[in-house]
Order: structure tokens, then sequence, then C-alpha cells
């Protein structure tokens, strides 16, 4: 089976052929292999800033290949075409585009792909400063693709400048916090947060698992307010960790921050696990990585450990948590979110 991306960029494989592609953020399926049958001596590399799509893209029995999973890609190999999924984050796209200047050849072909609903039907005008000579060639299976040229002489990357900084304060603790585009609150504290921080369980300590970090918002908050708690803070998005581990800096904490898809990469067992979890993966609406967390977190609970959880009213995950860890309770019902908190 092929993503609706993946085939339209088939469609148009007089495009890909290249000696050093690279792919950034593609759906993984079939299309690799496909691409290396037409091209038998490229070298891909595949860059993905989703631990899920890496850990896919490194199954994938292809010789010569290479996987990156990192917050920003640099490389000594000079690409010649560069192939991105065009981001639910329109301010991640420009982001990723400043990144590749020092890794692509003076010819290099940027494709950039993504669905119809996505946004990216702006993108000439929203790259116009990085692009050059960007038209649509191809639609079909509701996506666009886009070719185009990036402009020469842009500014050196500079990871950390992309952070973008806010504070807020909850309780007279004020919190800083650093953001990369693309990762959830980017832009400031979101009000299921919100809602979670300020009607925290009266009893916090020990080894805490913040699951769904983001920028380690919740993290920093509580290391600020408990400072006995031993933090540790999981994504699945690089970007979110990079963004986490600044957040920490910042506020003077540690933690142990690391990626996971969902449980995968999970060790230990914890004294509380709280969390504001994701449920979207790109446009698409998407519950089951939160859905397994919940089933499956029982057995990385230390006696008597508890997990706090906010979500919009409409997710039923109360009943999951009845079933999968104990007793739950709502703590607080505001703004159209829920706090629901239980424990073994």
């Amino acid at each position: 089976m092929l993503d609706n991306i993946n085939q339209l960029l088939l469609r148009n494989d007089d495009l890909l052929n290249a000696k050093t592609p690279l792919f950034i953020n593609l759906p993984v399926d079939d299309f690799f292999q496909a691409y290396q049958t037409l091209y038998p001596q490229a070298e891909l590399t595949f860059y993905n800033t989703n631990y899920q799509r890496h850990q896919h893209s490194r199954q994938l029995a292809i010789e010569k290949s290479t996987t990156v999973f990192s917050a920003s890609y640099q490389s000594e190999v000079k690409h010649d075409l560069v192939i991105i999924q065009f981001p639910k984050s329109k301010a991640e796209l420009n982001f990723t585009l400043a990144m590749l200047a020092a890794s692509t050849t003076e010819e290099c072909l940027i494709l950039i792909v993504g669905e119809n609903k996505s946004g990216i039907k702006s993108v000439a005008k929203q790259t116009a400063s990085q692009l050059s000579d960007c038209v649509k060639v191809d639609g079909a299976r509701h996506c666009l693709l886009f070719a185009a040229n990036l402009i020469p002489n842009q500014e050196e990357f500079e990871l950390a400048k992309w952070l973008k900084p806010y504070a807020f304060s909850i309780n007279e603790t004020e919190v800083n916090v650093v953001a990369l585009p693309g990762v959830f609150s980017h832009n400031g504290l979101d009000m299921g947060t919100k809602v979670l921080l300020e009607n925290l369980p009266k009893k916090i300590s020990g080894k805490v698992l913040d699951f769904g970090c983001g920028a380690g918002v919740i993290a920093s908050y509580l290391g600020k307010t408990i400072p006995n708690t031993q933090l540790h803070l999981l994504d699945v998005c690089a970007l979110a960790l990079y963004s986490a581990q600044e957040t920490l800096k910042i506020n003077g904490l540690t933690g142990t921050v690391f990626p996971s898809n969902s449980l995968s990469d999970v060790q230990g067992k914890f004294d509380q696990v709280i969390s504001n979890p994701p449920f979207h993966l790109g446009l698409k609406t998407n519950y089951q990585a939160t859905e397994t967390f919940l089933s499956k977190i029982k057995p990385h609970l230390k006696a008597k450990g508890k997990v706090t959880v906010v979500a919009n009213s409409f997710l039923r995950y109360q009943p999951i948590m009845e079933e999968a860890i104990g007793h739950t309770q709502i703590l607080a019902k505001q703004k159209g979110f829920s706090l629901y908190h239980c424990s073994i």
C-alpha cells in the first residue's frame, strides 16, 4: 500500500532521478522500494523528526541508505534532490528549508508534497524568501506537488536561533519556555496544560514521567514547585525533545529526555505519570498512541503509582483508565477539558 502522497510522487518519477536524494518526514511505505528499483545507484537519506517514522525507515531493506532522527539535519553529503512533506506547522517548513543550504548542491531540486487541506496551496508565497521558481507540477489523490530551487546565499543555520521564548506564571511560580517551530504550545501555554497545572494532585514526589512532553512545560513546572522530583520526559518528536531539554536548562533543572513511540522505549517504573497527551499525528486525528499509553502504562508504575491526564472532555479516556489502571476520578472540569486521576 502506498500513501496518497507517495502515489503522487511516483506519478512524477521523471523528477525523482538523483544520486543523493534526501527524504524529509515522508510516509514510510513501499514507495522507497519502488524508488530503489527505479534508481538503483541512488544513495538514500531519510531524515525524520518523528521517532515512529524513523523506526520504520530503519526497518526498510535498502542497502544504500542512511537514517537520521534529530532536531536538525546537517550532513557532509551534498544532496541533489530533497523531498519534503508539507508539515502541519507552516513555520516548520521555513525552519526545515533554512537548514538545507549547507547540505545541498547548487542544482538541487526541492520537491514539496502535501495534502490539499494542509495549507500547501500557499507554499510559494510562504517560502518566497527561501525558494525560487516555486511552481505546482501535479495534483492527484487530494494532494499537491510543488517544485522549486533554493535561493543561494542563505544565512548560516543555527538551531538555537529558532527557539521561540515565552514565560507563564501559575500560583506565583514562573516558568520560562523555549520551543522550536512545530512543537506543541510553540506560541504560549495551551489551555489544557493550564487546567492541569492549576489542579495538580496535592502529593507528587519521586520519579515522574511527563508523557508527550512537548517543550517540557509540565516537567519544568513540577521541577520548580517540587524540587525533589526526578524528571523523565518523552516525546515522539525530535523538535520537542530538543525544546524540552533547553526549557529545563533555562529553568536551572535537569531531567532525562528521550524519544519514544508511545511506550516503545520506556524502561523502569514511575511514582507518577503526568501528561497532556497528544492526539494528532500530522493533520489527522489520532488517538492510538495515547490509548496505547493508558492501556499499557500500569506495568511501568510503582506500588501506589498514580496517573494524571488532562484531555478534551469529549475524549473518553476515563473508561480506558478505569479498566487498565484503577479507579479514576475527575479532579477538574474546565474550559472544555477534564483532568483525570487514578492510582493502582
